[in-house]
């Protein structure tokens, strides 16, 4: 009797799991495709007004180091031009940190309007400060500081966007659509780059030096607020309704809690560890190919700053239709698979490409650049929907900020000079391919290794998101798929729980 009793009441309990972890039709989100791609175009542009900065300010970097620091000279004025550039990636993590923990409880819509415009102001204010000879040593402070109030806002920018598009998008399209973020990337440094290069061709070299630096500055402003109007015009994303209506319920019963940041480094360690790696590797080989190739084409191999430049905007326009086809690559066989084959093929192709680009024959500089911007492409087209997959809904945008953010400021921001230094260092052209060869090798390690593949998959923490109502039904099939998170979360739950009663 004692047996049978026994054997009900287990019945009963897994007869509520199974409950508890039923999916319901009205749990599915059925996304509106042109809501999807309204917010991919405005979180692009925040991203292509970042970049712009970036090509403005590292193609000006000369111009402004005359402006601001007149008393130093030759490579001193230009060494303080770019610490003031790379004093921003200081206050990356910060801002992250910030911007990502009120993300995650006011909501991903709010805050990329808030980084949006603080960034726009910060830009146009680096081009309404007097220069030197006006305010003397003012000039250099104020623009210290409109250069922190960038970086402080990038912080939150980046993260926030890639978490933005993820959420929004279905679930099979979500790499295609989240590569479109990238695309800004590449719109905004060709955008920014070829201004300057325009403007220097037009207004010549004086007149740049007077007044004309001002203009690209000027420019992003009106960008930014463009971007602004259309950010303010979104919906906030499914899955972050969805948890806030699950946050509504459980303050009914008195069970919800914020998530702080100690308990995102505490028990969210693994995929804050995974996140870091995946940043390295894909930060070192995309500054080095985008930032750091036009001063190794000039400084290292002696070509005019003209063609230099002139050859990585056209390898720069030739990566955008790549990206958006690595993003649908990566829908269709999962972006572990697209990621796994970039890096091997930069392990295995990174010294043929620089030794292309060391020939000195224009032709095969071209075809060095292109292959390893093709690599590069595979990654910018699957990164940006791969980093928001590893963190659940609740700690997403800043779980996401504080990985990125760090990793970003500590190897992004130091590739070119780091690579630089290699250069200098063993007087060898092919310095930077052995850079990007050690990043890959200890990315391919870990992605084989740690990756899970959740392309197509529902985001950690959300329930399925998909484009036609006629996809319900198969999923409501196969409720264990479009739940494949839950184990996940029963351990980190349990963690909590743990970590919680030895507190009490």
């Amino acid at each position: 009797m004692d047996q049978d009793k026994d054997g009900k009441r287990r019945s009963k309990l897994s007869l509520k799991k199974r409950k508890k972890h039923q999916l319901h039709k009205d749990d599915i989100t059925v996304v509106d495709t042109d809501v999807a791609k309204k917010a991919v175009v405005a979180t692009a542009m925040g991203n292509a007004m970042e970049w712009f900065d970036f090509g403005i300010y590292s193609y000006l970097a000369a111009t402004i180091g005359k402006v601001f620091f007149p008393e130093m000279a030759g490579p001193t004025q230009l060494v303080f031009s770019f610490a003031t550039f790379a004093v921003a990636f200081l206050v990356r993590p910060i801002g992250g940190m910030f911007f990502g923990m009120l993300g995650d409880r006011l909501g991903r819509k709010k805050i990329l309007a808030i980084t949006l415009i603080i960034m726009a102001l910060a830009t146009l204010s680096i081009g309404l400060i007097p220069g030197y000879a006006t305010i003397g040593i003012t000039a250099p402070i104020l623009l210290l500081i409109a250069r922190l109030v960038q970086g402080f806002s990038t912080g939150g920018e980046y993260s926030g966007s890639m978490t933005f598009i993820a959420e929004s998008a279905p679930d099979k399209r979500r790499g295609v659509m989240a590569s479109g973020l990238e695309v800004g990337t590449l719109v905004g440094y060709i955008g920014g780059s070829g201004i300057v290069t325009l403007l220097t061709f037009i207004l010549g070299s004086e007149t740049m030096l007077d007044w004309g630096w001002r203009i690209p500055f000027l420019i992003a402003a009106p960008i930014g607020f463009i971007g602004l109007y259309l950010r303010t015009h979104l919906e906030e994303t499914p899955a972050f309704e969805k948890m806030e209506e699950e946050k509504e319920k459980a303050e009914k019963t008195g069970e919800s809690k914020h998530v702080s940041m100690k308990d995102i480094l505490i028990h969210h360690r693994r995929p804050l560890l995974i996140g870091l790696t995946l940043v390295f590797f894909y930060n070192v080989i995309d500054y080095t190919v985008l930032t750091y190739m036009p001063s190794h084409l000039t400084a290292v191999l002696g070509y005019g700053e003209t063609k230099g430049l002139l050859l990585i905007l056209i390898v720069m326009f030739i990566m955008i239709p790549f990206v958006l086809l690595m993003g649908h690559f990566g829908d269709r066989i999962g972006n572990k698979r697209i990621i796994q084959s970039s890096l091997i093929g930069i392990i295995v192709l990174a010294i043929p490409s620089f030794m292309l680009i060391n020939s000195g024959n224009n032709w095969l500089v071209f075809a060095g650049l292109l292959i390893l911007a093709t690599l590069l492409a595979a990654l910018l087209g699957t990164m940006p929907s791969q980093l928001p997959s590893l963190f659940f809904t609740n700690v997403r945008y800043g779980g996401l900020a504080i990985t990125y953010n760090i990793s970003t400021s500590l190897f992004g921001g130091t590739a070119p000079l780091l690579v630089a230094w290699l250069v200098d260092v063993t007087a060898s052209q092919l310095a930077p391919a052995y850079y990007v060869i050690f990043a890959s090798i200890i990315g391919i390690v870990v992605v084989t290794l740690f990756l899970k593949n959740t392309s197509g998959k529902p985001l950690r923490g959300s329930p399925p998101a998909v484009q036609e109502k006629e996809e319900i039904e198969e999923i409501l099939e196969n409720t264990d798929d479009a739940l494949w998170w839950r184990e996940e979360k029963k351990k980190i739950d349990r963690h909590i729980n743990d970590a919680e009663n030895k507190n009490d």
